[in-house]
C-alpha cells in the first residue's frame, strides 16, 4: 500500500493491521476464544504471529438473540473440563441479550460465541487465529467434525479476569448529528456517525480510515472530486486525502449511518476527550488501554 494511503505510522512492510467483518450466524456458532499477540508470536508465527482482541457492533437483532461472553466467577479449569466432557458447557457462559445498536468489547482470551438472529458488524485486529473448542457436533460437507483446539484454548482462556463487556457508547462532539466512541484500544478505535445533512471530516496523515456505511446513500466529496456511497460499502479513507465531505441524498429514506474506524494514537484520543470536557471516568468505560 502506498505511503500516501497507509499513513505516516505505519511502514511498508508492516502487516494490514484491521479487519472489518459482517457475521450473519443462522445458529449458535463454536464456543472458541483467540489468543493475544504475546502468545501468538511465540506460539503461532506461521500464522502471522497476531492475537486477536476484537468488538462487535449490533447492527440488528430479533428479539430473543443472545451472545455467550465471558465465563461465570468461579468457573476454573476442573469445571471447564467437566462441561466440555459432559456437553454442558454453555451453563458455565455468562449468556446476555443483545440489541441493536449495542457494542461488545471482546478481548483477546474471551471465551464466547454468537448467537443466529444477529447482524455483526465486526472490528479486530487483522488476524485470523480461533481455537474452537466446542462446536455442538457439527461436520463438514464431507462429514467429518470439525478441528478443536482444546489445549491451545485452556492455555488462552483468562479464566480469572472480568473477561468481554458490553460497552455503553461515548457521544462526541462534532459537527456530526450523532457521533459516539463505540469501543477503543491499541489495537483499533471505532466509532458510530449517524447524520441527515453533510457533516465534514479530516483524516490523520498518520493512518488511514476505514468507513462501513450500514444505512444511507449518498456522495463522499474531497478537493474536486466526488462519488457516492451506499449502504453496504466499505471504504478505504487514504492518510492523505485531508478534508473530506459527506452528503446524504435529501431523498433518502432513512439518514445516513455508519462504522468509522482507525488504529488509533490513543493519548492523542483521550487528549481530544479532555478536552472536549467528557470526564475521565466516562471514557475509561470505552477505553480498553
Amino acid at each position: 500500500m502506498p505511503a500516501a494511503w497507509r499513513g505516516t505510522r505505519f511502514s511498508a512492510g508492516d502487516d494490514f493491521p484491521l479487519l472489518v467483518k459482517f457475521i450473519f450466524p443462522k445458529e449458535m456458532l463454536s464456543l472458541q476464544v483467540h489468543p493475544d499477540d504475546a502468545y501468538a508470536s511465540i506460539h503461532e508465527n506461521a500464522a502471522g504471529g497476531r492475537g486477536k482482541t476484537e468488538m462487535w457492533h449490533i447492527v440488528s437483532a430479533e428479539p430473543d438473540a443472545r451472545i455467550l461472553l465471558g465465563l461465570k466467577p468461579g468457573s476454573d479449569k476442573k469445571a471447564f473440563l467437566t462441561g466440555l466432557h459432559n456437553q454442558t458447557l454453555e451453563s458455565l457462559f455468562q449468556s446476555h441479550s443483545v440489541h441493536a445498536g449495542d457494542t461488545v468489547f471482546v478481548p483477546a482470551g474471551t471465551p464466547h460465541a454468537i448467537g443466529p438472529g444477529i447482524i455483526v458488524c465486526e472490528v479486530q485486529e487483522y488476524s485470523d487465529l480461533t481455537y474452537r473448542f466446542y462446536d455442538y457436533g457439527r461436520v463438514d460437507a464431507r462429514g467429518r467434525p470439525r478441528e478443536l483446539h482444546i489445549e491451545k484454548a485452556l492455555q488462552v482462556i483468562n479464566f480469572s479476569g472480568p473477561g468481554g463487556t458490553i460497552v455503553s457508547p461515548l457521544p462526541l462532539n462534532g459537527d456530526l448529528k450523532s457521533r459516539s466512541l463505540l469501543a477503543a484500544c491499541p489495537f483499533f478505535a471505532t466509532e458510530r456517525w449517524t447524520f441527515d445533512t453533510e457533516a465534514t471530516a479530516e483524516v490523520s496523515p498518520e493512518r488511514f480510515e476505514l468507513l462501513a456505511f450500514l444505512a444511507g446513500h449518498g456522495h463522499i466529496r474531497w478537493q474536486d472530486s466526488s462519488l457516492p456511497y451506499q449502504a453496504g460499502e466499505s471504504w478505504l479513507i487514504p492518510a492523505s486525502l485531508g478534508r473530506f465531505s459527506l452528503h446524504p441524498e435529501k431523498s433518502a429514506a432513512t439518514a445516513t449511518s455508519l462504522i468509522r474506524t482507525y488504529v488509533p494514537n490513543l493519548a492523542k484520543l483521550k487528549a481530544e476527550i479532555r478536552e472536549a470536557n467528557i470526564p475521565e471516568a466516562q471514557a475509561a468505560q470505552v477505553i480498553f488501554a
